[in-house]
Order: structure tokens, then C-alpha cells, then sequence
């Protein structure tokens, strides 16, 4: 990669650039994030179900550390992943 050459991987899904350069721009980046995550039942840029797809954890990885945040809906999410 040369120098001041930046490569992008936009996946399989949509692209957004969310400003949040003010505290009203923040906020609707925030509120967007989540309208995207209750509707469609999914996390955004979730790094543990990226690094499942990539093969880089396995599923008992995921399994131990979604035991961490057990208490919380991000546990249950990151046990839903083990099961597709």
C-alpha cells in the first residue's frame, strides 16, 4: 500500500458516513445506530461476529466470551451467532 493510500471493505451490507462533529449530529448518529440495531436485529461493527465470519474465533470462543456479558442483551446477541 502506498503512502496516504487508504483501502476500504465495504462488506455485504449498506455504507453510511454518520457526521459527528456537533452535539446534535452525535446525537442523531446515536439514535440512528440504534434504529438500525432494534429493527433489524442486528449490532453494528460487532468485532467478536466479525472475527466469527472471518474465522478468526471459534465458536467456543464466542461462546466464553458472550458467558462475560451474560447479563445483557449483547450476550444473548453474541450466543445467537453460535446457532447459524
Amino acid at each position: 500500500m502506498a503512502h496516504h493510500e487508504t483501502i476500504f471493505n465495504y462488506g455485504g451490507g449498506g455504507f453510511h458516513w454518520l457526521d459527528t462533529g456537533t452535539n446534535e449530529t452525535l446525537l442523531q448518529a446515536a439514535q440512528f445506530v440504534e434504529n438500525i440495531e432494534s429493527r433489524q436485529g442486528y449490532k453494528i461493527a460487532c468485532l467478536v461476529e466479525i472475527a466469527l465470519d472471518q474465522g478468526w474465533l471459534e465458536i467456543e470462543q464466542v461462546l466464553t466470551i458472550a458467558q462475560s456479558y451474560s447479563s445483557g442483551s449483547y450476550g444473548e446477541y453474541l450466543k445467537a451467532l453460535t446457532k447459524n
